[in-house]
């Protein structure tokens, strides 16, 4: 639920598009990591997944499978970035 009511449209989006088909596989570790990048800004979000700024060391590698997953989702259904 949190991953869909952000607060920003975009990240809506994006999250809810990645904890459609990403949470049901991460590990615990990984998901507390997710749980780290849920307490983040929107807008400090938008800008790291989409490029505009650097995110922090401990989310890129989260944030780039965002980005990935979001962009393979679109180009499977025809309406992605």
């Amino acid at each position: 639920m949190r991953s869909m009511r952000r607060g920003i449209k975009e990240m809506d989006l994006l999250l809810m598009t990645y904890a459609e088909h990403r949470l049901s596989s991460l590990s615990g570790e990984q998901l507390d990591l997710y749980e780290v990048l849920l307490e983040e800004n929107d807008q400090d979000l938008y800008a790291w997944v989409s490029g505009k700024d650097v995110p922090p060391d401990d989310l890129s590698d989260l944030l780039e499978d965002v980005a990935r997953v979001f962009r393979e989702a679109g180009r499977a259904t025809g309406k992605g970035a």
